[in-house]
């Protein structure tokens, strides 16, 4: 029986996968391992999967699902005795060692480039870098790393082992010093021209350095017995050294200076030093900080590679490069066959690269406007077609102008709904920030219309308006609030709208954030109506958001009579209110200059939003997720 199956491959043996999984995965069952289809309770006494030694469990069952990619990406190419081999001993290094002795021609079409100049460039025992790998293959920087990454993920090398090697980095003031002179040549030479005239303080002031990197200089100089001071504190040579006596660390740090300077990266390895070097570079050297060091001590970590070998001592490796010089691969075919080499006809005679039809091709991810930003430039492009002109305003405003010029009671619950964020100023007793002075005569005007209606025609609110108060500065919590200080200055007729951030303490839900968008519009008119009010809300519930079912609602704003809100209805969420909307009631208009009819609205430009890109929650469309937003489509 063995030999008559000794040639057929693996996947015709269903029982020997299923056999050799449920050792690898003892809880996975396998359907249809057994011939007949059997459950998963019958799978297991027909399988008799043995019993797993707890101790080889840690080790290859960590890397269970890498074995078996392996060997599902190769297992037609096994044949029955091989898998008895697995099934006896199934580590991964077991597995590779099958794998690369009946499926090595596969591999080795799916070796990069970079992969195939190493395989064929070294043997057994050779010592790889990624240093090394680069300088010798010519690749670019950051090949070595990826080559040699993609080979040890295919366990064709392996770690031996790590070293740590210390570099030293020419910084800014390094090359200040190589072109100018370190501070201990500088100071020799003006001893040197000036002997016993000059205190450290003359010194520091003639060569334009610092105190303490002249007394540092002198300190570092007396020590090795070049100069000295005398009885009036004067620099003098020392009387026993003529000025070149103990200056040889001086003099080696000098050579490291112009060594480092001629390199393109500034770096000097410390293997590549003596020890009189060593000394010199040790004492101008810094890790951190060393911006008034001349050198940056640089450690790095090299991982040393080597061809990796299986347990009966092959090396797979070395197999795979047998077969690319069979095959006459070299590792420099061509993959990309450009536009150029058309036209010079420099392929002709070169190998190309093979390639499979069945690979996926890379995934473009072009640049585009984020869907939501998109959304409400279509908002405005639409808006401006139709004749509105945009306004805008501060994201900070006053209570003046955010509440109080929309006849909103300071003392009324309706304040209530629009629980604002107050700028802090520690210098105010109460800890408020407020702005000095508000134009007039709109100021006089509101206060006077909240008063006793002043000229509106009105009876206001009957109470004392609070002038400090309305000073104070907030976080703008209404769109409305660009709608009020729009009208001093709209032109009659006349359309406006602005897309208008806010800020409210809510709870964070699918409908409600704590800063959000409205879109504000107003439309002033003579023959300005309810009906005009109620076209200009279809169009945004209906061509805006693309809700299907709109509703109207009667309302209560302080500012406007009557009052609608209207509402749309989601195919997730249900039916939610897409924002207010109403007249202007003559105490705001009357107020602010403005003696024709004016339609306002201010509405949730975020939900709309929801219905547009088809989504369920608000927070998605301020979300981190990059590939859901990549992907978003508008609907709009």
């Amino acid at each position: 029986m063995k030999k008559r199956h000794s040639s057929t491959p693996l996947y015709r043996h269903p029982r020997a996968i299923s056999r050799w999984l449920q050792q690898v995965l003892p809880t996975t069952h396998v359907s249809g391992c057994c011939r007949r289809g059997s459950s998963e309770g019958q799978c297991k006494r027909v399988c008799n999967p043995p019993k797993i030694d707890p101790a080889k469990k840690s080790g290859f069952f960590a890397q269970k699902r890498e074995v078996l990619d392996v060997l599902v990406g190769s297992s037609k190419n096994l044949a029955t005795d091989k898998v008895h081999a697995l099934l006896k001993n199934p580590t991964k290094s077991a597995i590779i060692s099958v794998i690369m002795t009946t499926d090595v021609q596969n591999v080795a079409k799916n070796l990069h480039p970079l992969e195939i100049r190493i395989l064929l460039s070294y043997k057994r025992g050779d010592e790889l870098t990624i240093e090394r790998v680069e300088k010798d293959r010519g690749f670019k920087p950051g090949n070595g790393n990826q080559a040699l990454s993609w080979l040890a993920g295919k366990g064709l090398v392996s770690e031996i082992r790590r070293e740590t090697a210390v570099f030293y980095e020419l910084t800014d003031l390094g090359r200040q010093w190589k072109e100018n002179g370190t501070p201990e040549e500088r100071i020799v030479g003006l001893v040197r021209s000036r002997p016993g005239e000059l205190r450290l303080p003359d010194i520091a002031s003639a060569l334009g350095l610092e105190s303490k990197d002249v007394g540092s200089a002198f300190g570092s100089l007396s020590k090795s017995g070049a100069l000295m001071l005398d009885e009036r504190k004067k620099v003098i040579p020392a009387p026993d050294s003529p000025l070149g006596t103990g200056l040889e660390k001086l003099s080696a740090l000098k050579g490291l200076l112009e060594k480092a300077a001629e390199r393109e990266n500034g770096l000097l390895a410390e293997n590549d030093l003596s020890q009189t070097e060593k000394v010199a570079v040790s004492g101008v050297a810094k890790k951190r900080a060393a911006a008034d060091a001349a050198f940056r001590q640089i450690d790095r970590e090299t991982v040393v590679f080597g061809f990796a070998a299986t347990e009966d001592g092959s090396v797979p490796a070395e197999a795979l490069a047998d077969v690319l010089r069979t095959q006459g691969i070299t590792g420099d075919e061509i993959g990309t066959l450009t536009p150029q080499m058309l036209e010079t006809g420099s392929w002709k005679g070169r190998a190309f690269r093979s390639y499979s039809v069945k690979t996926p091709p890379t995934r473009l991810t072009p640049g585009r406007s984020n869907p939501y930003a998109k959304f409400l430039e279509d908002v405005k492009d639409k808006l401006v077609s139709l004749g509105f002109e945009e306004f805008d305003g501060p994201v900070v405003e006053t209570e003046f102008w955010n509440c109080d010029a929309l006849f909103m009671p300071q003392f009324h619950s309706a304040r209530d709904i629009h629980d604002s964020y107050s700028i802090a100023d520690p210098a105010q007793p109460d800890g408020l920030a407020r702005i000095k002075t508000i134009e007039e005569p709109w100021f006089s005007n509101v206060a006077a219309a909240h008063e006793n209606g002043g000229a509106t025609g009105s009876r206001g609110w009957n109470y004392a308006f609070d002038r400090d108060f309305t000073k104070r500065l907030v976080l703008r919590s209404q769109g409305t609030a660009l709608s009020a200080q729009a009208l001093p200055t709209a032109k009659i007729p006349g359309k406006y709208f602005g897309i208008a951030r806010c800020f409210r303490y809510d709870r964070v839900d699918a409908t409600h954030l704590p800063d959000f968008y409205q879109t504000e519009g107003i439309v002033l008119g003579d023959n300005v109506n309810l009906r005009t009010l109620l076209g200009m809300l279809e169009m945004f519930a209906v061509e805006v958001a693309g809700a299907k079912e709109v509703k109207y609602v009667p309302g209560y704003f302080p500012f406007t009579e009557p009052s609608v809100e209207i509402h749309i209805k989601h195919p997730v969420l249900g039916w939610f209110e897409l924002g207010g909307s109403g007249i202007f009631r003559p105490e705001v208009t009357e107020s602010l200059g403005v003696s024709v009819p004016v339609a306002a609205w201010g509405l949730g430009i975020d939900r709309m939003a929801l219905m547009a890109l088809g989504l369920n929650d608000l927070r998605e469309l301020f979300t981190y997720d990059i590939e859901n937003v990549r992907l978003r489509r508008t609907r709009h």
